[in-house]
């Protein structure tokens, strides 16, 4: 039988209730957990504990072929040096103080990484870039036209980079994605380059780290509408880097 990779995926820190209980949990949604699975991972809830402690993160790291970061809450401006704008949402300190550190020991650590939405904004931080903490102030157009939604009514065109990991993934000049957000990159992360625009207003839908075995980050959900490939192609190098540890 193929082992199959392990793929960490650090899990949101919230309020939960289920038959008689609310409690404080660990949620990741079946979604990003059922997307692995197909791709042939064997995902793996990371709760958040340790806050940022080296030994913690290695151990992780050390324990997993692959990280898949997830979407959720606005990411506080102070961990890239910035005063809250008053249109900031809800922000999640128990997240940013254990996924920044464990996403920039990753990268360091050539670990393969896939970000979504909030996950690419958690990479671009992590490297040491900023972010637009309001993409309608910053002068950008609506990236979240359907809250809650992430179907048709949320899609736009995204263009693609040539020569990107991106574009080796997609197989495309352009692609339509769908939208749930209203932060975004501002300034890239030294080490990283734009792998994708929206067409329409030239916002950042795309980050890589070419110099990596795989470091991408989309601000688009590809774990619904499934968007197969993604998830295949971070299954595939964190199987090469299990084979070549």
């Amino acid at each position: 039988m193929t082992t199959r990779p392990v793929i960490g995926i650090p899990a949101v820190f919230t309020t939960a209730q289920w038959g008689f209980w609310h409690e404080h949990a660990h949620l990741v949604a079946d979604t990003y957990l059922a997307a692995v699975w197909e791709a042939g991972g064997l995902p793996i809830i990371v709760p958040p504990l340790g806050g940022g402690d080296p030994d913690a993160m290695d151990q992780v790291l050390e324990r997993v072929d692959g990280l898949l970061l997830v979407g959720g809450a606005d990411l506080d401006p102070l961990e890239y040096g910035e005063h809250p704008h008053e249109l900031l949402e809800e922000t999640s300190h128990v997240r940013d103080s254990y996924e920044i550190p464990l996403v920039r020991r990753a990268i360091e650590r050539d670990v393969p990484l896939l970000g979504v939405c909030r996950g690419l904004q958690v990479m671009n931080v992590a490297g040491g870039g900023t972010l637009h903490q309001d993409l309608v102030h910053a002068g950008f157009s609506d990236h979240r036209p359907a809250p809650g939604h992430l179907d048709h009514t949320t899609f736009h065109e995204t263009r693609v980079a040539e020569g990107t990991a991106l574009a080796g993934i997609v197989r495309a000049d352009t692609l339509q994605t769908n939208s749930h957000h209203h932060q975004g990159v501002a300034t890239v992360a030294p080490g990283a380059t734009v792998a994708a625009r929206a067409t329409s207003d030239g916002c950042v839908e795309a980050l890589e780290w070419p110099a990596n075995r795989f470091t991408v980050g989309v601000q688009w959900h590809p774990e619904k509408p499934r968007m197969t490939a993604f998830f295949s192609a971070l299954v595939e190098a964190a199987s090469q880097r299990r084979t070549d540890a």
